[in-house]
């Protein structure tokens, strides 16, 4: 018998979390709710979920400081849900350890897009550490890890090693936003500072495995914040 994934939903307004937990319920989800962030943070413990949805205005503690908690101990993916939209706090908290980032408003397709993609992020569902995921098809896009190859459309494509480490992160993230800060720190190392080296390299990335770079399909932008690499082509896309 399948295990349905359980979901703890960290949120101190009622009728928001009503309207989650009814969502979640309908769409196969076991649901666990908890109205503070101590709360929030025992329960995340002793239930071991999934997945953690965690607004950030909760009463007794700053949804931030759930999170640096969390972050200590285990790498469940959290999914932000909060009415702070500014750039400033979505790069705060990606750079924190949030697998990814919803402003309320939202509707219920982007909540359940954005719970499917964290699941693919849970160590239950990666076995841990890793996956060992050895190649990955995005499209007409393939990467094959092992042999440091990428292919498109069975062309291989020429990247620097720079270039070429830029996307493997990327890949092997597929749906989650990785900060610029977090993408520089990964590729340069913990003391590089240079957003105008990685806007190039992106930019020569998207050259080469773009059919147009203005109109990316592979690798999005997430603005101010980062770049998102694509779970699925949408070939219909319009925008960065």
């Amino acid at each position: 018998m399948d295990i349905k994934p359980m979901v703890l939903v960290i949120e101190d307004e009622n009728a928001i979390c009503n309207f989650i937990t009814a969502i979640l319920n309908s769409n196969g989800y076991r649901v666990a709710k908890s109205n503070t962030g101590k709360t929030g943070l025992s329960m995340a413990a002793s239930y071991n979920p999934d997945v953690i949805l965690l607004d950030l205005g909760l009463p007794d503690m700053d949804g931030v400081d759930v999170l640096k908690n969390i972050r200590e101990w285990s790498r469940i993916p959290v999914v932000v849900v909060s009415a702070r939209g500014h750039e400033r706090e979505k790069v705060e908290v990606l750079d924190y350890g949030a697998d990814d980032y919803i402003v309320k408003p939202f509707g219920t397709s982007e909540l359940l897009a954005r719970i499917r993609t964290a699941l693919r992020h849970s160590p239950q569902s990666m076995g841990g550490e890793s996956n060992g995921t050895e190649k990955i098809t995005i499209g007409d896009l393939e990467i094959d890890f092992g042999k440091r190859l990428v292919l498109l459309e069975g062309n291989m494509v020429h990247l620097t090693p720079v270039e070429y480490k830029i996307l493997a992160l990327l890949s092997k993230n597929p749906g989650k936003v990785l900060t610029h800060d977090y993408i520089i720190k990964e590729i340069w190392g913990a003391y590089a500072d240079d957003s105008h080296t990685l806007r190039v390299n992106m930019a020569n990335i998207r050259r080469k495995i773009e059919s147009n770079p203005g109109f990316p399909k592979y690798i999005l932008t997430e603005m101010g914040v980062g770049y998102r690499m694509a779970e699925e082509i949408n070939e219909n896309r319009t925008g960065v």
